[in-house]
């Protein structure tokens, strides 16, 4: 006689685990395109954005412009490691997210309410890579 064991198969926890994991890949790669193409228009033409003269954290636009580019190119990077589930690729995309928060507070002035737009979008990347556990992924 053999005994049979219940086996595990989806679970509305592990579908809650793997919709965030596919949520958090898709946002992270949404917004490094969009970094990417923030990136470009700051390197090809300053004037899309406002120049303030008295910030603390004032850089060349053009600078900013190829931080958002890498930052863009990295992210689209993780995103696709995401997709396999990757432990490296959620590391990765909460030092990505955590980093895409930190620029676009920098770049503030530059381009406001785009930059809070991206801020809250890496805040729920980070949210949602930091709510699944390894074994429900």
């Amino acid at each position: 006689m053999t005994a049979t064991h219940p086996t595990h198969g989806h679970t509305a926890k592990r579908g809650f685990a793997v919709g965030l994991m596919v949520f958090s890949a898709v946002m992270l790669m949404v917004a490094g395109i969009l970094g990417i193409l923030r990136g470009i228009s700051a390197i090809a033409e300053d004037d899309v954005f406002l120049s303030t003269p008295n910030y603390v954290f004032a850089f060349d636009l053009t600078g900013w412009g190829w931080i958002h580019l890498f930052l863009g190119v990295a992210a689209v990077i993780v995103s696709m490691g995401l997709f396999q589930a990757s432990t490296w690729a959620r590391v990765a995309g909460v030092g990505i997210a955590g980093l895409v928060i930190i620029a676009n507070f920098l770049s503030l002035p530059s381009y406001p309410v785009w930059s809070v737009v991206m801020i809250a979008i890496s805040g729920f990347i980070i949210w949602a890579l930091c709510a699944v556990r390894k074994d429900e992924a």
